[in-house]
């Protein structure tokens, strides 16, 4: 009798890396059985995925262990077995201490192990617990799973480098996913490949710092992240093309000329700059002071005038006074955000912002928080309106929110809804947009569109 195949569920916390991690810890675990389940009450094995930089971050995961717990007991009581995983980037910063707290984990694994996983879950099922942190010197990417593509993926994470040298005070990145590191350009064309053949359309590569790529060549020499893109640029079957997250001192003149030079490289960038104080800048060791920041800003869209520029902001450093305060608010005035992700800073433990003199009160960061955030929502709105009575070209990925309606990213990766056919999803139509939402644009598909199915590449 065939044995009936396993549950896993996964829970995803934080960045987009983090989602490419969960989707290929699925991938690692399907050979030994397990099949992804949106439903945790039906799971043979709960991972939760972690991330470590937002406030409080390990809390949050001990407090959802605390629900995973009364799942775990309730499954228990039928009959029904359940394992517990923590992965991810609180897991490395955590380790031992995770099990210590909540006896309900099994497994313990840091980002650069997630290759062992399905070696941790077997010594799990026989009752061995696993507390796997170090940095291997193995690369999980090769041992991992050769991707294939998910059921009508149209769009895919690819992660081709992981690290960073940059060591930013408030930021653990370094020290929970360690060093830079960039996999090979023929590792990373070959699973672009596969994707492309299973009907992905576009890609997004990623990294904690993604410009600062390196990796080795198809020539034996050390390949920069634009020389990486218009290589990936010459497999047919991807249309489309984009990269995050971006160091503004890894920003080279390569990468700003192909802005203008590669169709398919798509008009949005996110590009962080954390603070418009030169002071607070230094303080947080980033390397490049906010004239430098406006200055790149004004190279890149002059190669690509209709840039969406999005970026990450603090609010609230140590020391931040109402006049650093006011320089990092016109910095975003000046510049002009289609998006922007913006935090009250946290002390992360481990990191030098964390001893830092000149904490700024809650209080405060929360006045301040909420005061650069209705302006960057008014210039995102600003943005969007720019879209209506224009034609984009629109990548449809799925169904609509309402019958007989499809919806897609535009070149700009704003959500784009309009009425239409199925048989367009994974495909790029042209739309004429009539209006701009709280959250995304509504349109029509434009009159003289005539869609013919595309000759696809042979396998």
């Amino acid at each position: 009798m065939t044995q009936s195949r396993k549950k896993l569920h996964i829970k995803t916390f934080g960045c987009q890396m983090n989602a490419y991690d969960s989707e290929r810890m699925a991938e690692a675990l399907a050979p030994a059985g397990y099949d992804v389940t949106e439903a945790m009450d039906d799971a043979d094995l709960v991972i939760l995925n972690t991330c470590h930089i937002r406030e409080k971050a390990a809390e949050k995961v001990y407090s959802e262990l605390g629900r995973v717990r009364l799942n775990k007991e309730a499954r228990k009581s039928q009959g029904r077995g359940t394992m517990v995983a923590v992965a991810g980037c609180v897991a490395q910063a955590e380790g031992e201490e995770i099990i210590a707290r909540a006896p309900v984990v099994d497994i313990v694994v840091g980002p650069q192990s997630l290759h062992r996983l399905a070696d941790l879950v077997a010594k799990a099922e026989t009752g061995e617990r696993s507390v796997e942190t170090e940095f291997p010197a193995d690369d999980k990417f090769t041992a991992l799973p050769s991707r294939a593509g998910g059921k009508r993926q149209v769009s895919a994470f690819v992660t081709v480098q992981e690290g960073c040298d940059k060591f930013c005070t408030f930021c653990v990145v370094p020290y929970t996913r360690g060093a830079e590191y960039s996999r090979p350009v023929t590792d990373i064309v070959a699973e672009v490949e596969r994707l492309a053949a299973a009907g992905v359309r576009e890609v997004t590569l990623l990294g904690q710092n993604v410009n600062a790529y390196h990796g080795d060549g198809e020539d034996g020499s050390a390949w920069s992240l634009a020389r990486l893109l218009r290589r990936l640029a010459e497999i047919p079957d991807i249309a489309r093309m984009r990269f995050t997250t971006s160091h503004p001192r890894d920003m080279d003149e390569d990468l700003i000329a192909l802005f203008g030079d590669e169709e398919k490289l798509m008009p949005y960038l996110h590009l962080p700059y954390q603070a418009g104080s030169d002071r607070i800048l230094a303080a947080m060791n980033r390397k490049h002071t906010a004239e430098e920041y406006e200055r790149l800003v004004d190279r890149i869209r002059a190669a690509r005038p209709d840039l969406a520029l999005s970026t990450d902001i603090i609010v609230g450093f140590p020391g931040e006074t109402d006049e650093d305060f006011q320089d990092t608010l016109d910095v975003a005035k000046r510049v002009g955000f289609a998006q922007a992700f913006s935090f009250k800073y946290s002390a992360r433990p481990g990191t030098p912002g964390a001893s830092l003199e000149g904490q700024v009160p809650e209080m405060v960061k929360k006045e301040r928080l909420a005061i650069l955030q209705a302006q960057i929502e008014e210039s995102r709105r600003t943005f969007d309106r720019a879209t209506v009575g224009r034609r984009i070209p629109v990548l449809f990925e799925g169904n609509g929110r309402k019958p007989g309606q499809i919806a897609g990213r535009s070149p700009y990766l704003q959500a784009v809804y309009v009425d239409g056919p199925e048989r367009l999803i994974g495909h790029i139509a042209e739309v004429d947009i009539l209006a701009a939402g709280p959250n995304s644009l509504t349109g029509v598909m434009n009159a003289g569109f005539e869609w013919r199915e595309p000759i696809r590449t042979a396998v």
